[in-house]
């Protein structure tokens, strides 16, 4: 995936992460699409290690992947932040 998918796939998937786990996170823009590719590389490798997939494109499984991943980062995030 080019640098422009991470991007536009990391700002889809942070709103949703955020929609589904709403909160005091702050950030804007630039941390909504950091944690959607930062969630996409959780998300990848977790379910890389469960044998599940990966994150190849932007299809809908690598969307729900990418969004699982984020919810973790976000979980840890507010974890860590309180």
């Amino acid at each position: 995936m080019g640098f422009l998918t991470w991007v536009v796939l990391g700002l889809i998937v942070g709103i949703l992460a955020k929609w589904i786990m709403p909160g005091k996170d702050g950030g804007g823009f630039f941390m909504t699409v950091i944690l959607g590719v930062v969630g996409a590389m959780v998300g990848g490798y977790v379910s890389t290690l469960l044998g599940m997939g990966t994150v190849t494109g932007f299809n809908l499984p690598s969307i729900i992947i990418a969004t699982v991943g984020a919810l973790i980062v976000l979980f840890v995030y507010n974890k860590l932040r309180s």
